[in-house]
């Protein structure tokens, strides 16, 4: 409540306001970006959104795609908008390294910083933090601070697909565990905006290339690892396999969701090779934690699904996994 009030004085009045989310942004951080992008607008604010990295092009059809500064592609521009930020909203991440280049850019503005959140074990950068583990993505809680703000009159079409597409794909269409009976209470208010779910659904979600199939297939025939004594399945994608399919941004969505959706299996993983690191994303069920196995790499995230890295060549990575299963294997079974 002390930081609703903060927040509310500290947008009385035009402010210059920077919008940042997590590097490879996913539906969630460009849905919570682009919802809070409108948001600020209609408060008579002048507002940038920065993405740290480029995104899908199935994400490209959002309301306010065309204002989104690519940092990548623009650095002097994404520099410039931190710098000369009053406020920068962090959206859909807990610790300023998830900004990948854009790091120290944003750690060291002057801007008022506010964490809007809900990965868990969030780390202490932020002035303001509206922030819940148990909230099903970063666009339920632009919701509800919008909400808590006494604002949701303002809230538009524009703003509502933004908002539904983050929890859409955050929530895995509505069947992860973090699909609360509020969450249903929130869609509900969103279609009564106008959202179109089935259009929703079909730009997400129906917009694969042939080339993508086909990697799919390649990976789950060539590259899918079964250990059936410890009810873990992985997915090993070397660089090889990445020129061989010309794979770009957003083209492993969902892939690791294969390993996990085996009979008897209580941990996916899969592992990529991207730039000079060892790209791990994990997904578990049952009594199996997502979070506690990644951050074992350097990474975290929630119980379900979290997110990991490693320096360490691909070889290697895989080696000190494996170690990791034996050492855990009681645990693995007993799930």
């Amino acid at each position: 409540m002390k930081d609703t009030v903060a927040l509310k004085e500290l947008l009385a009045t035009p402010k210059r306001i920077a919008i940042t989310t997590h590097q490879k942004p996913d539906g969630d951080a460009m849905g919570s970006s682009l919802a809070m992008f409108h948001f600020l607008k209609k408060l008579g604010h002048t507002v940038k959104v920065v993405a740290p990295t480029d995104y899908p092009d199935f994400l490209k059809w959002l309301p306010g795609n065309s204002e989104v500064v690519v940092g990548p592609d623009d650095i002097d521009m994404a520099k410039w908008t931190f710098e000369g930020a009053d406020i920068i909203f962090c959206l859909d991440f807990n610790a300023l390294k998830r900004l990948q280049d854009f790091e120290h850019a944003v750690m060291d503005s002057m801007a008022t910083k506010v964490m809007i959140d809900h990965h868990m074990e969030p780390e202490d950068f932020a002035d303001l933090v509206f922030w819940d583990d148990k909230a099903s993505s970063a666009a339920e809680m632009v919701y509800r601070v919008i909400e808590d703000l006494g604002e949701l009159d303002k809230l538009d079409l524009a703003m509502a697909e933004c908002i539904y597409t983050g929890v859409m794909t955050d929530t895995g269409s509505f069947r992860f565990t973090n699909t609360s009976p509020a969450v249903h209470r929130m869609v509900a208010h969103l279609m009564e905006l106008g959202v179109d779910v089935n259009k929703a659904y079909d730009e997400v979600f129906c917009n694969s290339s042939p080339e993508r199939f086909r990697f799919i297939g390649y990976c789950l025939n060539n590259c899918l690892h079964v250990l059936p004594e410890l009810n873990t399945a992985y997915i090993k994608v070397d660089r090889e396999v990445f020129r061989k399919f010309n794979i770009r941004s957003g083209d492993t969505e969902g892939l690791v969701n294969y390993a996990l959706n085996m009979k008897g299996i209580y941990l996916g993983v899969l592992f990529t090779v991207q730039d000079d690191l060892v790209k791990m994303s994990f997904r578990s069920r049952g009594h199996v934690s997502a979070s506690e196995f990644a951050g074992n790499f350097d990474g975290g995230g929630h119980f379900y699904a979290a997110g990991g890295r490693s320096k360490d060549t691909l070889e290697n990575t895989e080696k000190r996994f494996l170690e990791l299963l034996e050492a855990k294997k009681t645990e693995l079974v007993a799930s």
